[in-house]
């Protein structure tokens, strides 16, 4: 299991650090956020430090994925959620403030304070032709690995 010096996750994992762990496999660990959003806040991540999405083996992000399925269910039964956001921040852009791959499953609540990630005016629909030039440009990507 690849530790990165000074990481938290990596420390939680190891259980060098307290948490509240929940689930802990040999690939992923699921432990409640020290700032919830809501009750039952929970983190997924994976036991090898991994930064971003794109660095996360196929086998361990799906694991990862299936983990926070299950804990979907078990926190819609435990802290009776009326419903469930699977987030992730990948980069310091998207507001990942630690540098170690995690999947946030948030119960939520109607009323619960916590907001959309769309700003305000959403929906907006660019150009067809802008749509057709990412479009192409996300496909050159996927096709050139």
């Amino acid at each position: 299991m690849e530790n990165a010096e000074g990481c938290i996750f990596c420390r939680i994992v190891a259980r060098e650090s307290p948490a509240n762990i929940v689930l802990q496999d040999d690939q992923v660990t699921a432990f409640l956020d020290i700032h919830p959003v809501t009750q039952g806040h929970t983190l997924v991540v994976p036991n090898a430090h991994t930064e971003g999405i794109a660095d996360l083996e196929s086998e361990v992000g799906g694991h990862l994925f299936n983990v926070g399925m299950s804990l979907a269910g078990a926190l819609r039964q435990s802290v009776k959620s009326e419903g469930i956001n699977l987030w992730v921040a990948d980069g310091e852009a998207a507001s990942q403030e630690v540098a170690h791959f995690h999947l946030h499953i948030i119960p939520r609540y109607r009323g619960d304070g916590f907001g959309s990630p769309f700003p305000p005016g959403y929906p907006f629909r660019p150009e067809t032709k802008t749509l057709d030039e990412v479009a192409f440009a996300i496909r050159e990507a996927l096709a050139a690995g």
